[in-house]
């Protein structure tokens, strides 16, 4: 959990900082994060997000395992940094958000992507693969959709690589849905790229115990929702097997109109899109 800020900056960007530090404080001091300048506060490394304008300053924590950030601005944009996933331009524009998400990142913890009155969507977990062969082995879910690997180790291999080159490269994916009020996994929702195609495909399963209750509804048009106004999608496609009624039923009921029919590499299936 992200509990401080450090900031260790160069003389140049401390004495533009340290005239300015409560518009920073101001914004991540309600969610209890403290913003520290320039030193090691009671805050342990696995709960700081560090961000520096110096590159040796960088190359050094990231050696001894902190979570590194870089600043870039006039005074460095021509030096060389070592291997920093993130980078900023102006500390003074990021809202709480910005510095959380950065954190979980580099800490390899899952994103909260959105809450419903009775569901919440986060990113997915490699812990989560229990819930997912428990969700697939029902033998009507994979109907209509590829199943999981038989191996186990490879299933989770699989995700690792999802979460750091999927979710780390679009910003968003097939998320995990669970039941607000108890944390259980129901299901998998949300948007991804299929090869040949330009929208973001809308995909979504949901455990059959925890079907004929308005999940699917009520995931998808709140995803429908979150890439309009989080992702700045103006348009969203969906593929469903020209067999599955149920999802053809809920395509319709979430405003999408059907365009073609095309073949993919398991089917045939009814190509539909959603203006957002």
């Amino acid at each position: 959990m992200l509990k401080c800020i450090l900031l260790m900056l160069s003389e140049y960007y401390y004495d533009i900082v340290v005239d300015r530090l409560d518009e920073i404080c101001d914004k991540v001091n309600e969610h209890q994060v403290h913003v520290a300048l320039k030193r090691m506060d009671q805050y342990e490394r696995n709960e700081t997000l560090v961000i520096t304008d110096e590159p040796e300053t960088a190359e050094a924590l990231l050696k001894e395992g902190w979570y590194v950030v870089i600043l870039y601005h006039e005074k460095n944009r021509e030096k060389a940094f070592p291997a920093v996933r993130y980078g900023v331009e102006d500390l003074f524009l990021l809202e709480y958000r910005s510095f959380e998400e950065a954190f979980k990142r580099l800490a390899g913890l899952p994103w909260n992507i959105l809450e419903t009155d009775r569901l919440k969507v986060r990113e997915s977990t490699v812990e989560d693969v229990d819930d997912f062969y428990r969700i697939y082995s029902e033998p009507s879910i994979t109907y209509y959709m590829e199943n999981l690997y038989q191996k186990r180790e490879e299933e989770e291999a699989y995700m690792k690589a999802y979460i750091d080159q999927i979710y780390g490269f679009y910003g968003y994916g097939l998320w995990t849905v669970q039941l607000k009020d108890t944390g259980e996994v129901i299901g998998r929702a949300g948007l991804s790229v299929r090869e040949g195609y330009d929208l973001p495909e809308l995909g979504f399963v949901i455990d059959a115990a925890h079907q004929n209750k308005g999940y699917a509804f009520e995931v998808c048009a709140a995803i429908l929702i979150y890439a309009k106004e989080e992702l700045a999608f103006d348009k969203v496609q969906a593929l469903v097997n020209e067999k599955n009624t149920a999802s053809l039923g809920l395509l319709d009921r979430l405003g999408f109109e059907f365009q073609d029919n095309v073949i993919v590499s398991d089917g045939d299936y009814k190509l539909f899109t959603r203006n957002l």
